[in-house]
């Protein structure tokens, strides 16, 4: 029997541990090992082109092996693009450490919002997803502004003990993420796959077992494409969330670079970033007050809002582009909150990470085309 309480508590600690790192601010370790903002985007771009390969796939091996299996893999490849980056001398062992890192990922993106979901479901109590989100939100925000913080002790203990670190604190998380339980939707309403447990369970041959997989996560595929086939609204929401979070994370990336070049100390550097992300936090709590406007609103303002941040990171002056970054931090989780908790509602369950994946899916693609052309941008401003 699940306890929903301590289900929902593991993957709130699962979230820390994934979120806290003294690697944090990697484009300023990179900087900091003489790479160029050209080769930093570059590098950010091949991340991106994995996501676009490993997205879609990794949600869909979530809804047929479990989304908890899949969260662990997520801190393995994790680990292995930090042990890579240890090692790392040149840009190419720098992007094969991106490979990893995306798969990582990949593999967390869809499983962790798809089990909580499912998860409260099954206690009926998926009215509490929104606060859920939100709090995950402000989760990654303040860990990732800590991780930010921590800029200048990173550099100082340099890039490899940093990763090192990291590592360890990959391993804790896979322990707590041993603890978790997969959600059993009821089959009067939902149908979870049964070939694939049959055949291993009955000792088929490995040919047997690897068509059994093949029709598995086919069949999760198709029917997760049907379903946004005749979900045009689906769709409309992954692209404008996705567009906004892109140019925000972009600029939240490069003002780690941009903003010692406008004036502000290295010592500072840290809590100014510390500082953006907790615009964030700040709009995933926010958006839970304004219930009732409505979705066009809401992504019309953080639209404006985050375009807004960017114009002023071209102003030059540090203290504008860090308030800018704020904004736009604020901006994007309010609707990440919101859009999130209408698409839960729509999906089904037993393509739900496969579907939450394919919102990343169009996240990535947007990115792909927009971080070589910051990168060129911001190198040149």
């Amino acid at each position: 029997m699940m306890n929903i309480k301590k289900q929902i508590t593991r993957l709130y600690l699962s979230s820390i541990l994934g979120n806290l790192s003294l690697t944090g601010a990697w484009i300023a370790i990179l900087a900091a090992r003489g790479y160029s903002l050209v080769e930093i985007g570059f590098a950010e771009t091949v991340f991106h082109i994995t996501s676009l390969i490993l997205e879609i796939p990794s949600g869909v091996l979530a809804d047929v092996f479990g989304r908890k299996n899949m969260l662990i893999v997520s801190s393995v490849m994790t680990m292995i693009g930090n042990v890579i980056m240890i090692v790392s001398g040149n840009l190419w062992m720098i992007c094969a450490s991106m490979i990893f890192q995306a798969a990582g990922y990949n593999f967390a993106s869809g499983s962790g919002d798809a089990l909580a979901y499912d998860s409260l479901k099954t206690k009926d109590q998926e009215a509490y997803y929104e606060r859920y989100v939100s709090n995950q939100l402000s989760i990654c925000r303040f860990c990732g502004g800590l991780s930010t913080l921590c800029a200048g002790f990173a550099l100082l203990i340099g890039h490899q003990a940093a990763y090192g670190i990291d590592i360890v604190i990959g391993l804790v998380q896979i322990g707590i993420l041993s603890t978790l339980q997969e959600a059993s939707i009821s089959r009067d309403t939902e149908h979870k796959p049964s070939f694939l447990a049959e055949s291993l369970t009955q000792g088929h041959k490995l040919r047997i077992v690897f068509q059994t997989i093949r029709k598995e996560l086919t069949d999760c595929f198709i029917a997760s494409l049907s379903f946004l086939k005749t979900a045009k609204k689906t769709v409309l929401f992954m692209f404008c969330n996705s567009l906004v979070g892109a140019v925000d994370i972009l600029l939240l990336f490069f003002l780690q670079a941009k903003l010692p070049a406008a004036g502000l100390s290295h010592s500072m550097l840290g809590f100014a970033l510390f500082f953006m992300e907790m615009g964030g936090i700040l709009g995933a709590r926010l958006i839970l007050k304004c219930r009732k406007l409505r979705y066009r609103s809401v992504f019309l303002l953080a639209a404006l809002l985050v375009a807004g941040g960017v114009l002023i990171e071209h102003s030059g002056v540090y203290w504008l582009m860090t308030a800018g970054g704020f904004v736009s931090a604020l901006s994007d989780d309010a609707l990440q909150v919101r859009t999130n908790t209408i698409l839960q509602d729509m999906f089904p369950s037993k393509q739900r990470a496969t579907l939450i994946s394919m919102e990343s899916f169009t996240f990535s693609m947007i990115m792909i085309v927009l971080s070589p052309l910051a990168g060129i941008l911001f190198s040149h401003w």
